[in-house]
């Protein structure tokens, strides 16, 4: 599971012309699945993500979460975070079936729900995301086992 973790003031995804997710201050993040990848890696990173202190404090410091600042998520899934790109034309053959990694986002996005208020693309559609990156501060988060 890959995780990219965009600190913002402003994120929106639009599919066919209608906003689907919008946010403010808080964090924009694309979520890809791989093959392997099962509500283990979902549970640690949801825990992860939520907890990560890249806001920053009274002294301007990275040292707060989403949670401290009342912040929300904007999750967008993301099959293209494991491509392979051994050739020229990227292979996606390392990403979770669609099917399964659909339920796999629904869990993942239930569990950050558990802890902020959070916003999503559509799993399968075709998304124009928008983002003001705060920072800029960009993250890669991977499971760690």
């Amino acid at each position: 599971m890959k995780l990219v973790v965009q600190r913002v003031s402003d994120a929106s995804v639009e599919v066919e012309g209608e906003i689907v997710g919008k946010i403010k201050e808080g964090l924009m993040v694309l979520v890809g699945f791989g093959v392997d990848d099962t509500t283990r890696e979902a549970d640690y990173l949801a825990k992860k993500l939520v907890k990560l202190r890249i806001f920053p404090d009274e002294n301007g410091r990275m040292n707060r979460s989403v949670m401290d600042i009342g912040g929300k998520l904007l999750l967008v899934p993301q099959f293209t975070l494991y491509a392979s790109t051994k050739k020229n034309r990227p292979s996606f053959h390392k990403a979770l079936n669609p099917d399964i990694a659909t339920e796999l986002f629904d869990y993942f996005t239930d569990q950050c729900k558990q802890h902020v208020d959070v916003e999503t693309g559509e799993f399968g559609a075709f998304m124009k995301v928008n983002l003001l990156n705060n920072g800029p501060v960009t993250i890669l988060l991977e499971k760690e086992f």
